[in-house]
C-alpha cells in the first residue's frame, strides 16, 4: 500500500462518500418502512417525524462529505495546534500587584 498524501486523502474521501450511500440506503429503507407501518395501521399521521429529523441527518451527513468547506478540518486543527504552542512559548504578562 502507498503512503502518497494524495492517495491516503482520496482513499478517505471514497470511504466517506462509501459511507454517506450506506447512510442513505439504511434511511430510505427504514423510513419505507415506517410509512407503510403507519399506513397500515391507520393510526394520526407521525410518520413525519423521524422522516424530519433523520432526513436533518442525511443533510448533514452530505454536506460533511460533499462540501469542500470543512470548518474542523485536520488543516484547522493544525493550525490551532499551532497557534497554542506559540502562545504557551510567550512570557505570561504581569498581573498586576494585589494589595493586601
Amino acid at each position: 500500500m502507498t503512503q502518497d498524501p494524495r492517495y491516503l486523502k482520496a482513499r478517505e474521501h471514497v470511504v466517506a462518500v462509501k459511507g454517506f450511500y450506506i447512510h442513505l440506503l439504511v434511511y430510505v429503507g427504514v423510513i419505507s418502512g415506517l410509512i407503510a407501518i403507519n399506513w397500515a395501521t391507520k393510526s394520526d399521521w407521525w410518520v413525519q417525524w423521524p422522516l424530519l429529523g433523520w432526513g436533518v441527518g442525511i443533510i448533514g451527513h452530505a454536506i460533511g462529505v460533499f462540501m469542500p468547506f470543512r470548518l474542523f478540518s485536520r488543516d484547522w486543527e493544525e493550525r490551532k495546534i499551532q497557534e497554542q504552542l506559540a502562545k504557551s512559548e510567550q512570557p505570561l504578562k504581569p498581573q498586576g500587584e494585589t494589595h493586601v
